[in-house]
Parts: structure tokens; sequence; C-alpha cells
């Protein structure tokens, strides 16, 4: 947090004041103390306190009566949640997902995590026409077969990734499936060195596809995929598309962090 923007004076300060807190965590800054908060924000300890204290009392922030330092709190989730559940998510992606879309002339989907699966919470059609004949919307992809999910999958901790996955039984889709968890675990690794993911067939025959994680910060939080029917009579190979691919996972990352991005010349 950069001196919480010194040079932009909101009218209502108080308020302006709340929602730079708000804002201000992140991985790197998960709680805030009294007396760092009004170092930083050049206020006086007993206004920093009622800050706190007045955010804590809504549940957006959740203070520790040990340490009295303050994280955030189950307000923030819920509100996060509600915005996801009613279509705030989905419409920040559709202008990417059409662009994206357009410019492969391929389906592109959008999906966010769903326990042991990914699931599609966006989509849109390529110049070939849907490529299912039900919405992909609401599709769940699990973690162990397919670009879609394993561009989300691999990009996460490698501790985290495995008590996940660990033990679990993987089903088998197609011949090309990997169901060994050791050998799963090196597709992951080869697909973070790689910074993408490349399937042919191996969670649905009929299909191939190339996805990318989406982040917030550091952390994957889904993945955009561009995918297309085996049988399909398209131009050139899907993985041409990476480019234009990464082009638009930062895009939609830089969406969800409210970045502005400094302008660029897009690919056609």
């Amino acid at each position: 947090m950069n001196s919480l923007d010194d040079d932009v004076r909101s009218p209502l300060q108080t308020v302006d004041r709340a929602l730079q807190v708000l804002i201000s965590f992140s991985e790197q800054r998960r709680d805030w103390g009294v007396m760092e908060l009004a170092d930083e924000l050049g206020i006086d300890k007993s206004s920093a306190q009622r800050l706190l204290a007045a955010l804590a009392f809504r549940g957006f922030l959740r203070p520790d009566p040990i340490s009295r330092r303050y994280s955030l709190g189950p307000t923030m989730w819920r509100m996060a949640a509600l915005w996801e559940r009613t279509g705030g998510l989905a419409a920040l992606a559709d202008a990417v997902l059409e662009r994206l879309a357009q410019d492969t002339e391929r389906t592109a989907t959008f999906t966010i995590p769903d326990g042991f699966h990914v699931r599609c919470i966006a989509a849109v059609d390529g110049g070939g026409g849907p490529l299912r004949s039900h919405p992909l919307v609401g599709d769940l992809y699990p973690a162990h077969a397919g670009a879609t999910s394993r561009a989300y999958f691999a990009f996460l901790d490698r501790n985290e990734r495995r008590a996940l996955l660990s033990g679990r039984p993987f089903a088998r889709f197609t011949d090309l499936t990997e169901v060994d968890e050791a050998a799963l675990e090196r597709v992951f690794e080869d697909t973070v060195q790689t910074g993408w993911a490349f399937s042919d067939g191996e969670y649905d025959a009929a299909t191939r596809a190339i996805a990318a994680p989406v982040r917030l910060g550091r952390r994957p939080i889904g993945s955009l995929t561009v995918v297309e029917g085996k049988f399909e009579e398209l131009p050139g190979d899907i993985r041409d598309h990476v480019p234009r691919l990464l082009e638009a996972t930062e895009e939609l990352s830089n969406l969800l962090a409210h970045r502005t991005p400094a302008a660029r010349t897009r690919r056609r």
C-alpha cells in the first residue's frame, strides 16, 4: 500500500480510508496492527483504532484478541461469494472471452475452482458455433484430466495441491487420461515450466484445448481456455493461439486486480 494514495483526496475521507484499508490486504499483507495503520495513514492512534473497530463491527475485519491485529473477516467472503453467484465475476470475464473467441475462432471459457474440480462460469462460442449441444456454463472439469483444470491446479502451491489430490482415486475418461498420481504430479510440474497447458483428448476424446491460469497476485484463481472440436475444420493449430491466450489471461487478471494495464498493440 503506497501511502494510501496521498495525492488523491476523497471528499469522504473516512470512507476512502476504510476502503483503502480493505484493498490493502494481500498474500504479503494479511493483517494490520493499530500503530502500523496509524503510521501508514498518517493519523493518530485513536483514529486508526476507531477505523479498524468500525470495519470489524460490520464483519469486514476480524480482530485477534491475543495479538490485537486485524485480518479480513467473514463479510468479505459473503460479498465475494454473492458477487460470483449473481454473475458479477462472469460479467467481468465476458468481454475478454468475446475478444478471445473472435481472435482465435474457437470457443473460450473461464473456470474457477470448485473443490476437486474447476467449474465453468462463462463461455463464448467460437466461429464454428457451439462446442456442445448444452451450455458449457456449469460444467465441472476434474483436476487430473484436461488442460482447463490443469491450468489451475498446476499453479497451486505444491503442498496445497498434494493435500487436495493425494490418495484420491482418479477416473479414466479416455485412453489418454493420466490416473497415476506420481505421473500426474510430473505433468503438473511440466505445465508450470511451460506456463500453459495443452490437452488432446485426455478428458473428452473429441476435443483439444489450450489453457492458462488467471491470477490474483501470484495465486491462481481460475483458468482461461481456448477449446476446439477435433473434427471441426478450423484454420491453423490451436497452439498457435497461445500468445493470444496469455494476453487474455493477463487482461482478466488485471481486471480482477483493478489494475489498468499499459497501452498495447492487439495481436490479430
